[in-house]
């Protein structure tokens, strides 16, 4: 897992984007792969524990896709 921030956050659609080292230019991140209790939602600026995969096609013009994300406790 590499250590991410949130850039941004849609809660109305369930996706965002996270910023790591690992992820030039930003890895695409679902609800689903959120992994806590309760409403699945990320906060810009928010960190987040990351397990990514390149899929070898851009996933909604990110090329780096979020498998599982766990968030940090503050």
């Amino acid at each position: 897992m590499v250590i991410a921030t949130v850039r941004e956050w849609r809660d109305e659609e369930g996706w965002g984007v996270l910023d790591s080292s690992e992820t030039p230019g930003g890895c695409f991140g679902h609800f689903s792969d959120i992994r806590m209790d309760g409403f699945r939602a990320l906060s810009p600026g928010q960190q987040v524990e990351l397990i990514w995969e390149a899929p070898g096609f851009a996933q909604d013009g990110y090329d780096y896709r979020a498998v599982t994300i766990v968030p940090r406790s503050a």
